[in-house]
């Protein structure tokens, strides 16, 4: 469904029962194709909404992203139009400092580029021409600058040509000599380039070619990869300066977590300078008050720990005087906003299954829900206007304003139930029961979408990975409960210890447990979801999982046993960790190992020996599916392909699904269908329809 349909049918669609329309569940093709909506952000004086919206051409299995505006000051509530022309694709939306032109980056004329264009569309005009993409971008205050990150080689300094030189010349040799970590990083190998930032003056009269190189003496990747952004840099407000948060490209960088806040000159001239070297733990999300005299930030305390608590700090920049604003807030903070009357702190933080965002007085450190139900995404507030993404476990991101302070809210963009009106959802719900230790741990589950009171269903009992990560109330690309829903099955999800937004001592409970801990509460969350939930078949019932959920699957294939060798009737295990200790040397990010198991793998083999599922493989017996990509560094394929040839070797009915262009996700649209189709396939053949 078109934008414009989607949004014109959007009142009559809510004002009739869904069961009006719903006559199939969700499908894999649906969660493919279906549009996405992102990157809102407000004009200075809050009137004017800008969105990305992604759509799929699956012909061509591609997708492309163009920009819309909204006016929200109109009367009429008018839908958005599209502000981008068509054929481009187009990310990263900013508004001009005086509100009269859209930003953004384009790789249209074969690199990506910043753009601008006026608000009733029409030719962007380009206004970047560098010899390498701009990777990502930040607006001076005044709007006369842009700081931008791009790849570049470090002995090339500011000459982005050099890079470009470097990279056109090449060697008639394949073979690529390494003196250290990082040698491949997430799904990228290394060529010796680091991200960097630099900035040019944007005149508007021709595109920019030249720009000067910041913090030259800092040698790290600014931002950090592979999913860093510039939310890690900030303008001072009077411009001269600039805040970025690092870790030092140096032999350690594999397993530390040590990124430290700098602040380097926007001339280019002088050194970088540390202002959080007293914290060896993740400092992170810096911004300014108005006056530029203090810094907000957030802050790790524990090194080497990447799942720790991110606290929200101030620190006075003249007398370098840093405290946590919020120390008795037991949740880990994402990216911060602060309010025009530089009082509070708005954030988004995990919360027992959902994602609100929180209010924080700056001053006092109590905190307040101000937009809650279902998972906030993005969120920017200017003038008046607050504007933010939310999912659910029924819709993917929708964009809407209002919410703070009372204000209604009000949807521009369509729900996945008004993008797919012949669908129907499955209800879900959240429950409790106690586990490990006695302790509350909450669970949901989700209804098939053609659920009947009295009847039974199969079950798909899904297990999250990170290991420190939720299966809560949002909606998710790749792992999404209402795909198996729409096959008629019930879904079952347990935040087990170590999931976040409990608090921080159940996140860490799971560091050095990985196969007791959540074991028990996975074992008694599938015990009283079936006591508490009748239509739940458990004679019927795939457990499935990727990351650590992976590993939990291959945990649970040798010691989760009955008399008939498990509840299970088949397994899906996707990017699994299959070999703790082989994964302590082969993964790329050395300080997640070390800190789950409690050091190296040769200082304390015991610990990676302790919950090995390798050392189980005597005792599985139940069909299994394995998933695996090539260039998945961060579990390499090799653990996959040992599982398949544990299963094949003992005769053991598997299969094994490769992707020779994924990494730990499967992101390409037919690849992602085919994901999808191999699953449900197997979930048929061994629990039926």
């Amino acid at each position: 469904m078109k934008l414009h349909q989607a949004i014109l049918s959007a009142a009559l669609l809510a004002a009739l029962p869904t069961t009006a329309f719903a006559e199939r569940g969700f499908q894999p093709e649906d969660i493919v194709s279906m549009d996405r909506y992102s990157s809102p952000v407000l004009s200075p004086d809050g009137r004017k909404l800008v969105f990305a919206k992604r759509v799929v051409d699956m012909d061509a299995n591609k997708s492309s992203t163009s920009l819309w505006i909204e006016d929200l000051s109109a009367r009429d509530a008018a839908p958005p139009v599209r502000l981008t022309p068509e054929g481009w694709n187009v990310n990263s939306p900013a508004f001009s400092a005086d509100g009269k032109r859209v930003y953004f980056l384009s790789g249209k004329n074969g690199s990506s580029q910043l753009y601008a264009v006026g608000l009733d569309g029409g030719a962007p005009v380009q206004l970047t021409d560098f010899a390498v993409d701009v990777d990502a971008y930040s607006l001076s205050p005044d709007g006369g600058r842009i700081a931008f990150a791009a790849g570049s080689f470090p002995d090339c300094q500011g000459d982005l040509a050099c890079t470009k030189q470097k990279l056109e010349a090449g060697s008639k040799a394949s073979g690529v000599v390494y003196d250290r970590m990082f040698i491949r990083h997430w799904d990228t190998w290394g060529d010796g380039r680091l991200n960097r930032i630099f900035v040019a003056s944007l005149d508007g009269k021709a595109p920019v070619t030249s720009a000067t190189l910041v913090g030259g003496d800092l040698v790290a990747d600014v931002p950090s990869k592979p999913f860093g952004d510039l939310s890690d840099l900030a303008w001072a407000p009077d411009g001269k300066s600039l805040v970025v948060s690092a870790r030092l490209s140096n032999a350690q960088e594999p397993w530390s977590t040590n990124f430290d806040l700098y602040r380097v000159q926007a001339d280019g001239s002088g050194k970088a300078a540390n202002l959080t070297g007293a914290n060896e733990a993740w400092d992170a999300g810096p911004v300014f008050s108005a006056d530029g005299g203090t810094l907000y930030y957030r802050a790790m305390k524990r090194p080497g720990f990447e799942a720790d608590r991110f606290g929200l700090m101030a620190m006075d920049l003249a007398t370098g005087e840093v405290r946590e604003i919020a120390p008795q807030w037991d949740r880990s903070a994402d990216n911060i906003v602060l309010s025009e009357d530089g009082r509070t702190l708005y954030t988004t933080a995990g919360d027992i299954g959902q994602h609100p965002l929180f209010a924080v007085d700056i001053a006092t450190g109590n905190v307040t829900e101000a937009i809650g139900d279902g998972s906030i995404g993005d969120f920017a507030i200017a003038g008046p206007t607050t504007v933010f993404t939310r999912n659910s476990l029924k819709s993917g991101n929708q964009v809407f304003t209002g919410g703070l302070g009372g204000t209604p809210e009000r949807a521009i963009t369509p729900s996945a139930g008004e993008m797919l009106p012949d669908v129907a959802f499955g209800d879900y719900e959240q429950f409790t029961f106690k586990g490990w230790n006695d302790e509350t741990v909450h669970g949901y589950v989700v209804k098939p979408w053609n659920f009947q009171e009295g009847e039974e269903y199969p079950v798909a009992f899904l297990i999250h990975g990170g290991p420190q990560g939720s299966f809560g109330n949002g909606w998710s690309y790749r792992w999404n409960p209402q795909t198996y829903a729409g096959q008629g099955y019930a879904v079952v999800m347990i935040d087990f210890h170590g999931s976040t937004g409990y608090g921080q001592a159940f996140t860490d409970s799971i560091s050095q447990h990985w196969g007791d801990r959540p074991l028990e509460d996975l074992q008694k969350g599938w015990a009283a979801a079936q006591d508490k939930y009748a239509f739940l078949d458990g004679d019927k019932a795939c457990a499935l999982g990727a990351s650590y959920g992976g590993y939990m699957v291959y945990w649970i294939a040798g010691v989760w046993h009955t008399p008939s060798s498990g509840p299970w009737k088949c397994l899906v295990d996707h990017d699994g960790v299959f070999d703790t200790r082989m994964m302590g040397y082969a993964t790329e990010e050395l300080w997640f190992t070390e800190w789950e198991n409690g050091g190296t793998p040769y200082d304390n083999p015991e610990a990676y020996e302790r919950f090995n599922p390798i050392l189980h493989v005597k005792d599985w017996r139940v069909p299994m599916l394995v998933i695996h990509g090539e260039k998945d560094f961060r579990i390499p394929v090799s653990q996959g392909i040992a599982a398949f040839t544990a299963l094949q070797r003992q005769g053991i009915e598997s299969k094994f699904l490769y992707f020779p262009d994924e990494n730990h996700w499967v992101l390409k649209p037919a690849n992602s269908l085919l994901w999808h189709d191999t699953v449900n396939d197997w979930l048929r053949q061994h629990i039926g329809e």
